[in-house]
């Protein structure tokens, strides 16, 4: 990724701000793609320098091929001992044992470029940074989930459902009503999978049938084919967005690696018509686990680019508590590890909650496992300032704090919003030709993004009705949240302790176990 020009980067900063704000008069107002791919353009030269410095390193005649593929990033194909040259480091073969022995190739000592490159580049990516490798996703015994079921729980889904979560009981519990049957034009909702993550039709359909959904759960594909092999979290995250967003269009964006910066990228690239204006992703790692700091602002770049343009991105807040995949340590003595993106300030991010009561559909409590807590890297961004020195000042006197060594007391608080995630009542899903209970904010996650798809579904209906402004997309989504955190389910108990010993309660208000609370749909529907 190359730099940007500064006033460039002002520009997009000051529009991304103000045509997200529901406050501020340019709200709505949102730029398209050849806008921001003219704000994002390096300055004059610096594309042309780096490419000839790439193929002035053509070793022997090997094959090396630059393309840009936007504005602002150059993909580039070579040998690693060009690369070696061209990045003056060593690469090597790494292998993941624990995961099919899975092989990539990495540089074992950090890069360096020749100073007038290194003044136009502002991050090489794939270079030093470990993908994350798919963890399981969380798999729950029938044992696990049965129980008393409150009065009006019933199994919707032909029997197979018993003691977990449906599209019913969402629908009931987030006041959702039914799904749509049609579709305001031009809305649009994708997921997206990574790693071996396919989804098969026969499984859709199967749960589209038995659990008897109004409108059939078809996929458009973006990217790379989806394997053919089906995954527990592609089903997951396909079935619940389709069961809740009903006739809204939906798409899967499938990549073999998982690569935020080829991700954003992919979806920055799609035209206006394309670009699906609420993306769901499941996946993340620690901040700590990023190769530096240029590489999570390079990606924060490309999410206000997306989001000036009016597309929503929501990210699962991460299934392992405070704690993050880094984990606790040995003796439980290590300090909390923030999720990225979920701890960026340009994107939203979903926590879990569970029933209060197993098997009421009612009261929600923070799931001990739902990701949360404060960056340490990106400050407090305005939108929220309020709302965490509100949680700081109720925490403290209530003596709930976690030691300070644990968290940044100044870090961007999240997650932004909840969902139902959790273990005590956990989602039914069609794989394999059965049904099977699953967990985690990976089943958060796209519901809450359904939710917001169909919010653009109420707004993009007035497209063309005189003297309506409110018909543009939701866009950026955390100013919306918390200037309406009322409209929200608040959840006032429990802790993400990720099984250690501390955490952060759930307390009236926003709180980084849950954010302002879980959606109510009805409520929302109002303010939009």
């Amino acid at each position: 990724m190359l730099h940007h020009r500064a006033e460039n980067m002002k520009t997009l900063e000051e529009t991304f701000w103000a045509v997200s704000d529901p406050r501020n008069p340019r709200y709505g107002q949102h730029l398209s793609h050849a806008q921001i791919q003219d704000l994002l353009a390096p300055p004059e030269g610096n594309v042309e320098k780096v490419k000839s410095w790439i193929e002035d390193h053509n070793i022997n005649g090997a094959a090396v091929t630059v393309e840009q593929v936007a504005a602002d990033i150059l993909d580039v194909h070579l040998p690693a001992q060009v690369a070696e040259a061209l990045l003056e480091t060593r690469f090597h073969s790494f292998v993941h044992e624990g995961s099919n022995n899975k092989t990539l190739h990495r540089a074992s000592i950090q890069y360096s470029l020749p100073e007038d490159i290194a003044g136009a580049v502002q991050v090489v990516g794939h270079v030093l940074r470990m993908p994350r490798i798919n963890t399981n996703t969380i798999t729950v015994k029938d044992s696990a989930a049965s129980g008393s079921q409150a009065s009006g729980w019933t199994d919707s889904c032909g029997g197979k459902c018993s003691g977990k979560v449906t599209p019913s009981v969402l629908s009931q519990r987030y006041s959702l009503g039914s799904a749509p049957t049609s579709a305001a034009s031009g809305n649009s909702m994708a997921t997206s999978e990574f790693q071996g993550q396919g989804f098969d039709q026969n499984d859709l359909s199967n749960f589209e049938s038995k659990c008897s959904l109004a409108t059939p759960i078809t996929v458009n594909t973006i990217g790379s084919k989806s394997p053919s092999s089906a995954g527990i979290e592609a089903l997951l995250d396909i079935e619940y967005m389709g069961a809740l967003g009903g006739a809204i269009p939906q798409s899967n964006i499938y990549n073999s690696e998982y690569s935020l910066l080829n991700w954003i990228k992919q979806i920055a690239a799609l035209s206006d018509s394309e670009v699906p204006l609420v993306n769901s992703v499941s996946y993340g790692n620690d901040e700590r686990q990023q190769s530096g700091v240029a590489f999570m602002d390079s990606c924060n770049t490309q999410f206000q680019a997306v989001g000036a343009r009016g597309v929503s991105i929501l990210f699962a807040s991460g299934d392992q508590g405070v704690y993050g995949r880094t984990g606790r340590g040995l003796f439980g003595n290590l300090p909390f590890h923030p999720d990225f993106p979920a701890a960026s300030p340009y994107i939203t991010a979903v926590g879990g909650t569970d029933f209060a009561s197993k098997g009421v559909i009612g009261a929600e409590t923070a799931w001990t496992d739902g990701g949360g807590g404060f960056s340490n890297t990106f400050g407090i961004p305005s939108y929220q300032a309020d709302a965490v020195a509100a949680y700081k000042a109720a925490a403290s006197k209530a003596g709930s704090l976690p030691p300070a060594s644990k968290y940044n007391d100044t870090g961007r608080g999240y997650p932004d919003l909840a969902a139902l995630g959790g273990q005590v009542n956990p989602y039914c899903i069609a794989a394999s030709g059965l049904f099977e209970g699953v967990a985690g904010t990976s089943a958060s996650c796209p519901v809450a993004a359904a939710v917001f798809a169909r919010l653009n579904d109420i707004r993009l209906s007035r497209k063309g009705q005189a003297g309506n402004a409110n018909s543009s997309p939701l866009g950026f989504l955390n100013p919306f949240i918390y200037q309406n955190a009322a409209a929200f389910n608040d959840v006032t108990s429990g802790k993400n302790t990720g099984g250690g010993r501390y955490g952060f309660e759930a307390m009236q208000g926003w709180d980084p176990a849950t954010g302002v609370g879980t959606p109510n749909f009805e409520a929302l529907s109002k303010l939009v």
